[in-house]
């Protein structure tokens, strides 16, 4: 059998590529002219968009199934891929305009956690910081909806020779979550290498530019999130959120464990408690310690690690999440004044942190 380029390039026109509902000649990923024949062995070259391409194995797989099916099941395939778009840059090297990269972190879930990332992010840009947030909370995104920007749809840009998603800005924040390109009435039902490699995409394809402050909203408890944060960036420290309530508190512990163990290392920026208190927006001074009593006080003093806040309740701080407009947007009220306080103390600790200790290292997990 006499093989020549045709033949190979009508097989190929039989795949449809999924990325763009078109066969791999009409989405000209097909170097035409580069159809390599030697008696029975064939050398094909397709281009992929990016080298993160979800359908790349699978669509080289179908293109040498045609060829076998369409010419010859005898025929040795070859197929080798270039990418329009430059690689992703190797982990250690992501984000090299990012100064500090924050995670916020709780044991459990209910403790105001989000609340706490966006006010402080919003503080800080507050204060002049250039400042990212990215809602790392796969499974239950919170961030569109307390920023307001629920109907907004990130956009890709052109970029050094790469496709990238340009985070939506509000408040001074560059802000990212996987709730831009989820439906929001809809549960996330992914495996969790379906969220890691989201997760993954969310920070190293995206113009994050140039930031003094990388926050990271992370999910409550620990988990394969949290797991991918660490071996993908090296994270300055973590901020501990939680209530002063004791079953809150035993969660707290074993967040900051987490964080402490011998394989992670990443230093304790300092515990938040919020909801230390109730006071009505009317009569500030008045307090009602509903949830108990310097709770994290105490366990900041036992873990010898910085109280950095104790946020009181007041009932504008949820009618604010709830219509896009987070209490650190008004700064001349308590609770204002108290994220503004957050966001000091923070700039406080780090810029300790980064005189004191090493650079923190990307923290290599083996799940065992």
């Amino acid at each position: 059998m006499t093989l020549y380029p045709k033949l190979i390039t009508d097989a190929l026109a039989t795949v449809i590529y999924p990325g763009t509902k078109k066969n791999l000649v009409e989405s000209e990923m097909v170097v035409m002219d580069d159809v390599h024949i030697s008696g029975m062995e064939v050398k094909v070259t397709l281009i992929f968009p990016r080298d993160t391409d979800p359908f790349l194995k699978s669509t080289v797989k179908a293109a040498e199934a045609a060829i076998h099916y369409h010419v010859s099941k005898d025929i040795k395939v070859t197929i080798e891929t270039e990418f329009k778009s430059s690689p992703r840059p190797e982990v250690g090297k992501l984000l090299p305009q990012v100064k500090n990269v924050i995670a916020v972190s709780s044991g459990k879930g209910g403790v105001g956690k989000s609340t706490v990332s966006a006010n402080l992010a919003i503080a800080l840009a507050r204060l002049g910081y250039k400042v990212g947030l990215l809602d790392t909370d796969i499974f239950g995104p919170s961030m569109p909806k307390m920023f307001g920007v629920e109907d907004e749809r990130p956009y890709a840009i052109d970029k050094d020779g790469r496709q990238l998603i340009a985070p939506v800005e509000r408040y001074g924040v560059k802000l990212l979550s996987i709730g831009f390109f989820v439906d929001p009435d809809t549960a996330t039902l992914w495996r969790g290498g379906m969220a890691t490699s989201a997760l993954k995409q969310l920070i190293a394809d995206a113009d994050w530019g140039d930031l003094d402050y990388f926050i990271l909203d992370t999910p409550p408890g620990t988990s394969d999130i949290h797991l991918t944060l660490l071996q993908t960036l090296a994270i300055t420290g973590a901020v501990i959120v939680s209530t002063p309530q004791k079953v809150a508190l035993a969660d707290a512990r074993k967040g900051i464990d987490m964080y402490e163990n011998d394989k992670v290392n990443v230093p304790i920026l300092g515990l938040v408690e919020n909801m230390a208190y109730f006071t009505p927006a009317e009569l500030p001074e008045n307090k009602y310690y509903i949830f108990g009593k310097d709770g994290a006080s105490n366990l900041a003093k036992e873990k010898k690690v910085p109280l950095l806040a104790q946020i009181p309740i007041v009932q504008n701080i949820c009618e604010g999440g709830d219509n896009g407009e987070p209490a650190a947007t008004k700064v001349d009220s308590v609770m204002g004044q108290a994220f503004l306080s957050l966001a000091q103390a923070v700039v406080t600790v780090v810029n300790r942190r980064n005189k004191e200790l090493a650079p923190t290292k990307i923290v290599d997990v083996n799940n065992e």
